[in-house]
């Protein structure tokens, strides 16, 4: 990968009570090359159904691998966000799926530091989170797999904070996965100055856009959203993001994260025209 790409996190199908299959049947008849699977722990009974797109780790990743290859399709990330203030849950969490995406081919597990418990310091939260930090680096590194910070709850909605956490550790696995949308609709800091400040450990880019109507009932009280509109269809400048990612010589996957079918299209078109047109599929 020497450039910008485009792909698509399958949320995108959720709306449509679809599964795992339906939605990468899809993603790649609108012409998308790279996608993200969204992966659980044990089993959901809906997912198994084919009515959600989650995909359960207990399954074979080289036949999930098989999937995507049948449909020229290839993974830009896993969603695998799990609470870096619970080790109990994070450790076993990500390091499964770190093991899953090696096996996949997806370069990068994306997370998060989940939702501090009340009965927690803030200094024994920053604790919490470099052990299990720690523990995950260890696996990260050996299987080569980059682990993506998103933007979505309290600290990570923070300049500040969000780079305090990247600091609890210097394993060249720990980077950064952007969300325009989260740290947008959170209102704390300027998004565009955040981005700026760890775009040089940016290794993947979460494309979700908010509408007007979303961020005047929002803005400010949230710290994320499970999905945003069309890209292009909201308040996030496309072009300064673009700027600040070609200015840093980010090379990586741009996944699209929104609610629909539709929007997915109309998302693709929109950050193809914004870049040049240069990766429409061959």
């Amino acid at each position: 990968m020497n450039k910008i790409e485009i792909g698509v996190n399958l949320e995108f199908i959720r709306s449509s009570d679809k599964g795992f299959q339906v939605g990468i049947e899809t993603a790649a008849r609108l012409g998308y090359q790279y996608v993200e699977p969204c992966l659980n722990t044990g089993y959901d009974f809906l997912a198994l159904a084919g009515y959600y797109h989650a995909v359960s780790m207990e399954e074979d990743p080289l036949e999930v691998k098989g999937w995507l290859d049948e449909l020229g399709l290839k993974p830009s990330a896993v969603s695998a966000h799990s609470p870096l203030m619970r080790p109990e849950v994070a450790v076993p969490y990500l390091t499964k799926a770190i093991r899953f995406a090696s096996v996949l081919g997806a370069p990068v597990v994306t997370t998060d530091e989940g939702i501090k418990p009340d009965w927690m310091s803030e200094q024994e939260a920053f604790d919490i989170m470099r052990y299990t930090i720690r523990q995950v680096m260890q696996v990260a590194e050996r299987h080569g797999i980059q682990v993506g910070l998103e933007p979505h709850a309290a600290y990570t909605v923070r300049k500040e904070t969000f780079l305090r956490i990247l600091d609890l550790s210097d394993s060249p696995c720990w980077r950064v996965n952007w969300d325009t949308g989260n740290f947008y609709l959170a209102g704390k800091d300027d998004p565009y100055d955040a981005l700026e400040a760890v775009a040089d450990r940016l290794c993947h880019l979460h494309a979700k856009d908010i509408t007007r109507k979303q961020a005047d009932t929002e803005r400010g009280q949230v710290t994320g959203t499970p999905v945003g509109c069309a890209c292009g269809d909201g308040d996030v400048d496309w072009p300064r993001v673009l700027d600040i990612l070609k200015r840093h010589r980010f090379q990586g996957v741009m996944c699209v994260e929104c609610g629909t079918v539709d929007q997915a299209a109309r998302s693709l078109n929109y950050l193809q025209r914004l870049l040049g047109g240069c990766l429409v599929r061959s």
